[in-house]
C-alpha cells in the first residue's frame, strides 16, 4: 500500500509585463538545468490572468502537485498570486537574484516583487510556502526547490488523510481526547469505529489464504528466539484486518492513519496486545497510534512523509535515575541531569529503530493488571521490546487544546548509547534544556503526554510544514539566553 505521497513539482515563471519576458524565461532555464531532481518546466511565462489559467492547466495535465512560482523579475502580482488559488497543491514563492552584471535592462528587481507577491496572498487570505531567504541564483532556488519537497509531501498527504479510529477515547487516559475540530479545519477525514467492528472484520479473517505468508515475514523479520511461534497466526491476521480496512475505508482519500483503543478489553478478546502488529504497518509508512491518540497518528503521518521513514509515538515516560545519570552519563555526555528522560511505549516502535536485542514479549503492566496474579503472561503477550537504537532524534506534536486551537512542539535531541535496564520500546533520550521546555510548554501549554518520534534531526521542516498549516503557536526548546514568558527571571 502506497501511504506517503510522490511529489511532482511544476516550475511557473511570472513576469511584469514593463520588464523583458526573456529575463524570467531564462532565469527559469538556469533554474531547471541548477535543479538535479524531477522538475516539469511549464513553457507559458505568466504576465496576465488568462496566462495564468493556461499554466495552471499545464502544470494539472502533466501530472504536478506541487509548484514553484518563479519571480524572475518583479512579477504581476494579481496573475501570481492567483496561481495558489487555481492550482490543487502546495506553491512555493521564490524572486530572483540579480547576478549577470547588467543593471540597465538585465534587471530584474524580484527583490521587490516579492514584498509585494506576498502582500498580494495575504489581502487574498491564499496560502503560499515563502522560504527563510526566497531571493537567490539558479543554484540557491534549486536549494530551496529541495527543501520546499519534504514540506510539499507532508501539506499533500494531510490534505489527503483519513484517520480511522476503533473504540472511544479512553477516560483514564484523558490526555489523549482532544477536540476534532482541527483536523477538519487542516483537511483531514475521520472515521471512527467501534471496537466491536474491528473485532467482527477480525473473525472474518480467521483462515485467511494470507497469513501464512505474513507469519513467515514476521519470523524472519524478528529472528530465532525473539517471537512466540504459537501466537504468529493471531497477530498475522490482524494485520490483515487492519490493512484490508484501510483498502475498503479510504473511500475519497488517499492515505490513511489509525487509531486504535489497545486496552484494556482488546487483548482478553483478540488474544493478544496489539503493539507488534502497530510496529510493523508503522515501519511501512502507515502509523497506528495507541489508546485512541487521533493527534498523535497526525503527528506520526506528518513526520513519515517528511522522513520517508518509520516514526513512532512514546510516553515522555520517566526521569533518569541520578545514580545511573552518574555513573552512566555524565562526563560523557553534554547533558545535564534534567536534560534527560526516559520515552517509552509497550512495545509499538517499528524493529528496525531498535537495538538487535529487541524482541517480542509480554506487557508488565497489563499482565499485571488483567491476568491472575502469579500467572504465566497468555493475552498480554504480543509487544515489541527492548532499547530503542542510540541516534539523533526529533521528539515533536500536533495538538488541538480544549478551546479548538491547534499548536505544536518541536525539540532535536538524541537517544544516547546507555542501557536503560527497563522494559517496554524504551530509550534515554537528552534534549539540550528539556527542564524548562518541560515546564514551559509542555506543561505550561498543555500538551499530553504522547510525543512523536522521528529518527533523525528535521525541526527545520517540521517548523516549515506547521507555519505552512497555519500553526501558529510553535513551542521549542529555547536556550538559557531566551527565557520562556512564564519562566521566572530570578529562578
Amino acid at each position: 500500500m502506497q501511504n506517503i505521497p510522490e511529489v511532482k513539482l511544476g516550475l511557473i515563471a511570472v513576469s511584469r509585463d514593463c520588464f523583458p519576458v526573456t529575463l524570467s524565461v531564462s532565469r527559469r532555464e538556469a533554474i531547471k538545468s541548477a535543479y538535479k531532481g524531477e522538475l516539469y518546466e511549464c513553457p507559458v511565462a505568466v504576465e496576465n490572468e488568462k496566462d495564468m489559467l493556461k499554466a495552471v492547466e499545464d502544470v494539472t495535465k502533466a501530472g504536478c502537485n506541487a509548484l514553484v512560482v518563479f519571480l524572475g523579475n518583479f512579477g504581476p502580482e494579481t496573475p501570481e498570486t492567483l496561481i495558489a488559488k487555481y492550482f490543487d497543491g502546495p506553491c512555493m514563492f521564490v524572486a530572483a537574484a540579480e547576478g549577470d552584471g547588467d543593471l540597465i535592462n538585465g534587471r530584474g528587481d524580484a527583490y521587490c516583487g516579492m514584498l509585494n507577491c506576498s502582500y498580494n496572498l495575504g489581502m487574498r487570505h491564499l496560502q503560499g510556502y515563502i522560504p527563510e531567504y526566497p531571493v537567490g541564483t539558479a543554484e540557491d532556488i534549486a536549494k530551496m526547490i529541495a527543501g520546499f519537497v519534504p514540506v510539499a509531501r507532508a501539506v499533500i498527504g494531510v490534505k489527503n488523510l483519513k484517520i480511522i479510529t476503533f473504540g472511544p477515547r479512553p477516560q483514564d487516559f484523558f490526555a489523549c481526547n482532544a477536540p476534532i475540530k482541527g483536523l477538519y479545519e487542516l483537511g483531514v477525514e475521520i472515521e471512527e469505529n467501534s471496537e466491536l467492528d474491528l473485532l467482527v472484520s477480525y473473525k472474518a479473517h480467521a483462515g485467511d489464504k494470507r497469513i501464512p505468508e505474513v507469519c513467515e515475514d514476521m519470523a524472519k523479520e524478528m529472528g530465532k528466539g525473539k517471537y512466540y511461534a504459537e501466537m504468529l497466526e493471531r497477530m498475522a491476521q490482524f494485520e490483515l484486518t487492519l490493512l484490508d480496512w484501510a483498502e475498503e475505508h479510504k473511500g475519497a482519500r488517499k492515505y490513511v492513519a489509525f487509531a486504535d483503543k489497545c486496552w484494556p478489553a482488546f487483548p482478553e478478546q483478540f488474544g493478544f496486545e496489539p503493539c507488534y502488529v502497530n510496529s510493523r504497518l508503522a515501519s511501512r509508512g502507515i502509523p497506528v497510534s495507541c489508546e485512541v491518540d487521533i493527534y498523535g497518528a497526525l503527528s506520526e503521518y506528518i513526520g513519515t512523509c517528511i522522513t520517508m521513514d518509520a516514526v513512532t509515538i512514546l510516553d515522555i515516560n520517566n526521569s533518569v535515575p541520578a545514580k545511573m545519570y552518574e555513573e552512566q552519563i555524565k562526563g560523557k555526555f553534554d547533558y545535564a541531569l534534567t536534560d534527560t528522560f526516559m520515552g517509552f511505549h509497550c512495545g509499538n516502535t517499528p524493529s528496525c529503530k531498535m537495538c538487535a536485542d529487541r524482541a517480542i514479549k509480554y506487557q508488565l503492566i497489563q499482565h499485571r493488571l488483567l491476568e491472575p496474579e502469579g500467572s504465566e503472561p497468555d493475552f498480554t503477550r504480543g509487544t515489541l521490546e527492548g532499547d530503542i537504537a542510540p541516534g539523533e532524534i526529533t521528539f515533536y506534536r500536533l495538538q488541538c487544546d480544549s478551546d479548538g486551537n491547534l499548536r505544536s512542539y518541536i525539540a532535536e535531541g538524541e537517544v544516547l548509547p546507555v542501557a536503560t535496564r527497563s522494559f517496554g520500546g524504551i530509550g534515554i533520550f537528552a534534549i539540550k534544556e528539556m527542564g524548562r521546555f518541560y515546564r514551559h510548554v509542555l506543561i505550561q501549554q498543555r500538551f499530553p503526554h504522547h510525543g512523536a518520534v522521528a529518527f533523525g534531526h528535521h525541526g527545520k521542516t517540521l517548523f516549515e510544514v506547521f507555519k505552512f498549516l497555519g500553526i501558529t503557536s510553535i513551542g521549542y526548546n529555547q536556550p538559557k539566553s531566551l527565557p520562556y514568558p512564564t519562566e521566572n527571571p530570578w529562578g
